[in-house]
């Protein structure tokens, strides 16, 4: 597997780590299509979330290079902006539409709309599809702040009721955005946003992380060396007994 140090396990936390995040993207996507063949010798069909971020663009770029039946796969993203334009390139499904979801021919897509009238009724209305579609494969990344999807710390909550709710944005979340050169400004940024919730995520039957980088050091280690708590959101992974962490030697770099 070319890993640089032995896979370890942190609690029920399998953690890998590369030399360079395009070997671990490679791996993450020949894991992560391994797992939806073995599924679908099971199952008619799959449900797999993904996750908008450049973080993603190894992974999903080597994904695309697997021979997979893609039209047994439903498609979700995890969170959407609100208040952006519907054309805007920042917004999540514009995203993954461009990088994946009109590169394959999945049996469906399903987008979180963020320029919906009201967000409790967009919230209601995927949180639906979802209990229609249980959730196989969550491909993810690690926020700056120990994000997961859109739960930044101050509204993430273990035991939340819902399945997609509507939050405010951390100002350590919208920075990472601007850090990531996705808005020139802090001020772009909107300042709210649909996410999946850290139960729906956590109740998908596996979970693949994604985490390179210098910037996301400080998040890998809150989550793989501090308790498991909603001050970083991603320790949950920790309890997942499907649950795998890639990370290059960049974002491994403060956990040893």
């Amino acid at each position: 597997m070319n890993t640089i140090i032995p896979i370890i396990n942190v609690e029920a936390l399998e953690v890998l780590v590369f030399e360079n995040r395009t070997l671990m993207g490679e791996v993450a996507a020949d894991d992560v299509a391994s797992c939806i063949l073995s599924l679908l010798e099971k199952k008619a069909e799959i449900n797999v979330v993904f996750a908008a971020a450049p973080s993603q663009n190894d992974f999903l770029a080597a994904l695309l290079q697997e021979e997979l039946p893609w039209d047994k796969i439903n498609a979700f993203h995890m969170d959407e902006y609100l208040g952006l334009q519907a054309d805007a390139p920042q917004a999540f499904g514009n995203f993954l539409r461009e990088r994946i979801f009109d590169r394959v021919s999945f049996k469906s897509v399903h987008y979180l709309n963020g320029s919906a009238s009201s967000a409790s009724a967009e919230s209601e209305r995927y949180a639906a599809l979802l209990q229609q579609h249980p959730v196989d494969i969550v491909c993810m990344g690690i926020g700056e702040n120990g994000h997961i999807a859109f739960n930044d710390p101050p509204v993430a909550d273990f035991d939340d009721p819902l399945l997609v709710k509507k939050v405010i944005l951390d100002e350590p979340c919208r920075q990472q955005q601007v850090n990531d050169k996705c808005f020139a400004v802090l001020d772009d940024v909107p300042l709210e946003a649909l996410t999946l919730t850290v139960p729906a995520l956590m109740n998908a039957t596996f979970i693949f992380a994604i985490v390179p980088g210098n910037s996301k050091a400080e998040a890998v280690k809150n989550t793989l060396r501090g308790p498991v708590a909603e001050s970083c959101p991603a320790s949950i992974l920790r309890r997942h007994k499907n649950a795998r962490l890639y990370l290059d030697q960049l974002s491994f770099s403060r956990s040893v």
